[in-house]
């Protein structure tokens, strides 16, 4: 059964197209103040910023993939297709990390003199509040819709802009100092901390690859059915999820009373599944399997009038992360 919530690829998409003209306007901008300052700082810079452009465009093409629909191919989707674009952009940043270091090693190594340093802490800090805000903006808009991708373009900018202003912080250092390697240590100390950014982007994508659990998405779905409980959900287990973009796709077994007919034990798994898509603000495709109870599940059933109970009642059982995902029926035990 499927959750329809309201989608918006159309302004996801439109706002990627923002991202990567402005992240091509900057990358010039950045060019022009490497060409008047003669900046190996501004330089790596600016070749980061090419990471963004090159980044700006996949998540486009990510974003209006994502967007199509399911067909025979795709049957969950295309929504996957996000934490592979994802992935790279983070692997680019990374490199990105690594081209600063090399840069500012080789300044060390070399030296050089700079020019129109007071020009080019202008054009630079510039550059840094519009990425800035850029990507604010990005990231608010990515939790919002939960596009991964946004999110990601929005952490790729505004770490850009940490490394910017630390390229503007070493230009004013030597503009007053005239201790021009100062620019190059300053460029090692962010390209380090941009490598340790892709590297944490990397690792959020390759756990939506391999579906991997997220505690608090689950959490947030057994709060749901705990405030929601009816006394004839016996139990809900063997429950697993995952992420196909923004969309959800959630797996799980209802235990119900053995004596209920087919279409009373359906309309309790409605009951269920209309009280997530109430409370989950992602489009979510539901897969429920209707479990009969045991004898076992009497002492956890609080059905009081149960016709053909056949051991007492002994305690609620609290819904936790580790009984909802078992793969067994609870019991008192």
């Amino acid at each position: 059964m499927d959750n329809k919530k309201k989608n918006t690829p159309k302004n996801k998409i439109g706002f990627q197209k923002l991202i990567a003209a402005f992240g091509l306007i900057l990358f010039i901008g950045k060019i022009i103040a490497w060409k008047l300052t003669n900046s190996d700082a501004v330089f790596s810079d600016a070749m980061e910023s090419i990471v963004n452009v090159i980044s700006a465009f996949m998540g486009l093409y990510s974003l209006h993939l994502a967007a199509k629909p399911k067909d025979d191919d795709h049957p969950y989707g295309h929504g996957k297709v996000e934490f592979v674009t994802s992935g790279i952009e983070g692997a680019l940043i990374a490199i990105a990390g690594i081209m600063i270091i090399y840069e500012g090693i080789n300044s060390l190594v070399v030296g050089k003199t700079l020019s129109k340093i007071d020009l080019g802490i202008w054009i630079i800090a510039a550059t840094a509040v519009i990425n800035y805000l850029l990507g604010y903006i990005s990231i608010k808009k990515g939790q919002a819709e939960n596009s991964l991708v946004l999110v990601s373009s929005g952490k790729h900018l505004q770490s850009d802009t940490i490394t910017t202003l630390g390229v503007v912080l070493s230009l004013i250092i030597v503009y007053f100092t005239k201790i021009y390697w100062l620019d190059s240590v300053v460029a090692l100390i962010f390209g380090l901390y941009i490598i340790f950014v892709g590297y944490k982007i990397v690792r959020k994508s390759l756990s939506g690859i391999m579906d991997e659990q997220d505690p608090d998405l689950l959490n947030q779905i057994i709060r749901v059915l705990e405030e929601n409980r009816r006394t004839e959900w016996i139990d809900v287990h063997n429950m697993k999820i995952q992420q196909f973009g923004a969309n959800l796709h959630i797996d799980a077994h209802i235990t119900l009373p053995w004596y209920y007919s087919l279409r009373d034990a359906h309309n309790e798994m409605e009951k269920m599944i209309i009280v997530l898509a109430k409370n989950t603000k992602r489009s979510v495709e539901f897969n429920f399997h209707m479990d009969d109870c045991k004898p076992v599940s009497c002492s956890v059933c609080q059905i009081k009038d149960c016709p053909v109970r056949e051991k007492d009642f002994v305690k609620r059982v609290q819904w936790t992360p580790e009984n909802v995902t078992s793969v067994d029926k609870h019991t008192a035990e």
